[in-house]
């Protein structure tokens, strides 16, 4: 009899099929002969003290226009599937954190959740990264714009960025005399109410912000360097750039292997860093992609790779 796989996911009808990393794992899954119950933000609840789950079991086939087929729609104690998967899309706001809450207690009832919920929701995308200083760029966290502009007249050339931003959403680059700084730390800090990101340019960026997928804390030997258009310095795929698949080099390894153990410390299964040059600038722990553009190039099967570590984390 196959395992219940539970899947917390954006609804199926906004899934691209050509390039959903969540896609890709629950075919994976399927494939090894797991039931897929589909679950949206809004159908987890509580009732008398226990999380339940209003949930979709599916069957997936891909060479079809209708790529999934709805079997059956149950509601039932969330603990009465073997795992789930958190695969919510961020906004991360006060609704993903409730999430988390509810899907921290199924996991304390004997249901793994991947990535653990309390790690999701203690670890923020870019603030997780500066726990690896060595691996970073010279960086500011702030909302004080007398600091901020004092880090842009020592650095001449500086990106800025909110800290709960996603897919290249409010990155601006201030060079030397930029006449809209003022206005630009303005507005991300809402006057001064508002804690934001400055890191140092990194010229590198022009070879790609590559991402670089790891199982279990071990990097993916295959990145997804990112290559932003013409005209940008943004090289998120959102934001119109061009992804090439190519092998990691020394450095790249090097960062896996210093951010590693605290990944697996954390029950962080399936993660997702940023890399530009020499620097680690992010780490994506709510919903790691990528997975389908790597594959591609390098005929690999990444997601085949972590439900095969979900198989052995299950069964220790």
């Amino acid at each position: 009899m196959g395992l219940k796989f539970g899947v917390l996911m954006d609804p199926l009808p906004t899934i691209n099929p050509k390039k959903d990393s969540t896609l890709a794992m629950m075919v994976a899954a399927q494939n090894k002969g797991w039931d897929i119950f589909v679950i949206e933000q809004n159908g987890l609840f509580i009732l008398d003290a226990e999380v339940q789950a209003r949930q979709l079991r599916i069957t997936i086939d891909e060479s079809k226009a209708d790529w999934y087929q709805i079997e059956e729609e149950i509601i039932t104690p969330a603990s009465e599937l073997d795992v789930i998967l958190m695969r919510k899309d961020p906004p991360f706001d006060m609704e993903y954190i409730y999430t988390t809450y509810m899907l921290e207690q199924v996991d304390r009832a004997g249901t793994p959740v991947l990535n653990n919920p309390a790690s999701i929701r203690d670890c923020n995308e870019k603030l997780f990264a500066l726990l690896f200083p060595e691996c970073c760029p010279p960086h500011l966290v702030s909302r004080n714009q007398d600091m901020l502009k004092a880090f842009h007249g020592k650095h001449q050339d500086v990106i800025f960025k909110p800290l709960d931003g996603m897919g290249g959403a409010s990155i601006f680059r201030a060079q030397k005399h930029d006449p809209n700084l003022s206005v630009i730390l303005e507005t991300l800090t809402a006057h001064g109410t508002r804690q934001i990101m400055a890191q140092r340019f990194i010229p590198e960026i022009k070879q790609g912000d590559t991402r670089i997928l790891l199982i279990n804390g071990e990097p993916v030997p295959y990145g997804l360097a990112r290559i932003p258009a013409d005209g940008e310095t943004r090289g998120n795929l959102a934001a119109g750039g061009e992804g090439v698949a190519r092998p990691l080099n020394k450095r790249d390894l090097w960062i896996a292997e210093q951010i590693g153990p605290v990944l697996r410390e954390k029950g962080l299964y399936f993660v997702g860093i940023d890399v530009i040059g020499d620097f680690l600038t992010e780490i994506n722990v709510t919903c790691p992609t990528c997975i389908r553009e790597i594959d591609k190039g390098f005929q690999l099967d990444i997601a085949g790779d972590y439900i095969n570590f979900i198989e052995t984390h299950l069964a220790q």
